[in-house]
């Protein structure tokens, strides 16, 4: 059964600021680094290139409500998010972002009943002191054998206990809840409690495919500083660097402008551009070579940036060879984003876009996929893959997908690799990362 919905109760947080020390009052206020934010000199940045700043608070009252009214459409009590991008998507606060996605140090119950309580990892409850919406924070009991060694079992059965008692509070005697992920333990005494668990990933993806006024925002400005790095790999590449030096301008432009982490290291040159999926390399980059790269990016405001560019090194023109797969490339970009539209359904990516022969030309795992904090739902994928992976749905305006291409020519030679992103508008596809996609 689902709850109505009710005012927040009263917050709990275990963390007293009016009792904390100066220290970790000022840690939870004027020190958090997400008040602190970009900075001044990126923010005017942004505004001299006619971008707005989201509304943080904004954001974050939009991205709860969403999370909340997918749980009523699913028939939803509540969710427990153990998924760092699902956290933060919920609360909007971060703690060791990557660290956690292997350490369950950190976790969040969402409640029908407008409850939305942070556990989090070893004294830095100070962290989600910046969400009025967060309602209280606890210390998290991590399971991993890392954390416990051979107590995991014992933890794991206190993180139960916990969340059961919670479940009670706030769910109602006959819960149905959602979890994106936990561990077997979890699940056996969520079980034998009388808790259903349903899918929490189903639910979470479809709450973040439709971005708010003040995400698209956010993702306007983490395309800016993502391309203005972009442009000065592309500035300061030469023949003699070696694909690692080029690849870590990348990381530390991410991070001077407010990102946060890559993904991936998908950067090659030369004969590693074909077959793609090379990681970057201690290779020397030659003049005249392809140098290609995706970003994979999760940049300022915590938005993605997922955006591919092929480029020659050095001087000189382009050969024969790379200007036809390049045209390739191009056209299949060009074309399959006329697709973008509202109203479109997966079916219609799958069938009707366009790519060379896959006989003659190797290609990328998918034709488009869905973006936000990362990769996100859907995934478009080829026409005969449609039935292992294949399933439909409609695009909606104001979902941003990515377009993918990559040709990269069976016979020999390089590859080009390119890939944009698009917010889906009421009047069509328009391009959110305008950088050049030339040679």
């Amino acid at each position: 059964m689902v709850m109505d919905q009710a005012p927040p109760k009263t917050p709990k947080i275990s963390i007293s600021l009016a009792d904390a020390t100066t220290e970790v009052q000022r840690a939870a206020t004027d020190l958090h680094h997400l008040t602190i934010g970009p900075g001044p000199t990126l923010t005017d940045q942004w505004r001299q290139a006619g971008l707005e700043p989201p509304d943080l608070q904004a954001m974050r009252t939009y991205r709860i409500e969403r999370v909340r009214a997918q749980m009523a459409l699913q028939g939803y009590d509540g969710a427990l998010l153990m998924d760092p991008m699902n956290i933060r998507y919920a609360t909007d606060s971060t703690n060791m972002q990557v660290w956690v996605m292997h350490n369950g140090a950190r976790y969040c119950w969402v409640g029908a009943d407008g409850s939305l309580i942070v556990w989090e990892f070893n004294e830095c409850e100070f962290l989600d002191a910046h969400n009025p919406h967060v309602t209280e924070v606890r210390p998290a009991k991590g399971s991993t054998y890392f954390l416990a060694g051979p107590r995991w079992a014992e933890k794991a059965n206190q993180f139960a206990d916990e969340i059961i008692a919670i479940v009670a509070e706030h769910a109602g005697p006959r819960p149905r809840i959602a979890v994106d992920q936990t561990h077997q333990v979890a699940y056996q005494r969520f079980a034998a409690a009388g808790i259903e668990v349903g899918n929490g990933q189903e639910m979470m993806e479809l709450a973040r495919r439709i971005k708010g006024p003040d995400e698209i925002r956010a993702m306007r400005c983490a395309v800016h500083a993502c391309e203005t790095t972009m442009t000065e790999m592309h500035e300061a590449l030469t023949p003699g660097m070696t694909e690692r030096d080029v690849w870590a301008m990348l990381h530390s432009g991410n991070i001077r402008r407010a990102g946060e982490w890559i993904e991936t290291q998908i950067l090659a040159s030369g004969p590693r551009t074909n077959p793609w999926m090379q990681e970057a390399s201690s290779r020397v980059i030659e003049d005249g070579d392809l140098l290609g790269y995706d970003t994979d990016l999760v940049g300022a405001y915590g938005m993605m940036v997922d955006i591919s560019r092929t480029w020659r090194v050095g001087g000189g023109t382009p050969t024969p060879a790379q200007r036809h797969v390049h045209s390739l490339a191009l056209e299949q970009i060009e074309r399959n984003t006329e697709l973008l539209r509202p109203g479109v359904t997966f079916g219609d990516l799958t069938f009707n876009s366009w790519a060379p022969p896959w006989s003659e030309y190797r290609r990328y795992c998918c034709q488009y996929h869905g973006v936000g904090q990362c990769d996100e739902y859907p995934e478009i994928y080829w026409p005969e893959q449609w039935d292992d992976w294949g399933y439909d749905g409609v695009l909606e305006a104001n979902m941003v997908m990515t377009v993918e291409s990559y040709v990269g020519p069976r016979s020999g030679g390089e590859g080009v690799k390119l890939e944009n992103q698009i917010l889906i508008t009421d009047d069509g596809p328009e391009l959110l990362t305008t950088l050049s996609l030339d040679l």
